[in-house]
């Protein structure tokens, strides 16, 4: 069952999703060489703790810590650890939820420790242009279009370069639960699924690999990488339908919170 957000439950979620914003200005801020996961998961903590907020991931469904860092060839639920030290070229994604006044925000970004200069220039791709197909697939989010508008935008980015779309892993509902229906698959054609309405909230989410899309969870039962070793990326947004239309709710300082066309940025 989709659950509708009403004005003050989006004024809420706004608030949820501009700390969530804020969390990963300031976790992109300090990423430097030499740093733990841990590291970047205690200043993750300090932000939304300070605010007066409680960390999305932390206890959700047993997971133990504020962050999911996922590393070069891991794509999602990476666990923050001090044994796991930052290099210089290294991929790091990093997903992260708060929750304000009861409803959720959830955001990822992929970070490259050194700068673009740092990878060679197909890990460099792989990253913008997972970051690209993020917003394509955002600009399919209005009233009236269809899921599968959503995955098919997304999707045709990673087939222009030849990336593996992880299908396993989609993004959600979300709301006063973390994780809420529908499920915002990757992929789709244009035209099928269900119809978008005033009043979704919904975490679209694109997952990318250099290689294949095969992937696999480790001994730990929550890290997922990719089966033949290459590097993943992670791009997340939360995004609303409101009466005045699209708005991406954890849309940082660099991005535009409404979606106009000639606002839609290009990565």
């Amino acid at each position: 069952m989709i659950l509708k957000k009403s004005a003050s439950d989006l004024e809420k979620m706004a608030r949820a999703g501009a700390l969530v914003a804020k969390m990963h200005e300031e976790l992109a801020a300090a990423l430097t060489p030499g740093m733990s996961t841990l590291d970047l998961d205690r200043i993750a903590e300090q932000v939304v703790v300070g605010a007066g907020a409680i960390p999305s991931f932390k206890g959700y469904r047993g997971f133990p810590a504020t962050l999911c860092t996922s590393i070069n060839h891991q794509i999602v639920h990476g666990i923050p650890s001090k044994d796991v030290v930052l290099d210089e070229g290294d991929v790091v994604s990093i997903d992260a939820g708060a929750i304000v006044d009861g409803f959720h925000g959830d955001s990822a970004v992929t970070l490259i420790v050194g700068g673009e200069s740092a990878v060679d220039p197909a890990v460099a791709t792989l990253v913008r242009e997972t970051r690209n197909a993020l917003w394509r697939g955002l600009e399919q989010v209005r009233d009236g279009s269809r899921l599968g508008d959503v995955g098919a935008a997304i999707e045709a980015v990673a087939d222009r370069h030849g990336f593996g779309v992880v299908r396993e892993y989609v993004g959600h509902g979300i709301g006063r639960s973390l994780h809420e229906d529908p499920s915002v698959p990757n992929y789709g054609r244009p035209g099928r699924g269900m119809k978008l309405t005033t009043g979704w909230a919904i975490a679209v989410e694109p997952m990318f690999n250099l290689g294949t899309a095969a992937n696999e969870t480790l001994d730990d039962g929550w890290t997922v990488v990719t089966a033949d070793g290459a590097v993943s990326a992670h791009w997340e947004h939360t995004i609303a339908i409101t009466p005045d239309g699209p708005v991406v709710l954890t849309a940082r300082s660099d991005e535009p919170s409404h979606l106009l066309d000639s606002a839609i940025p290009q990565y």
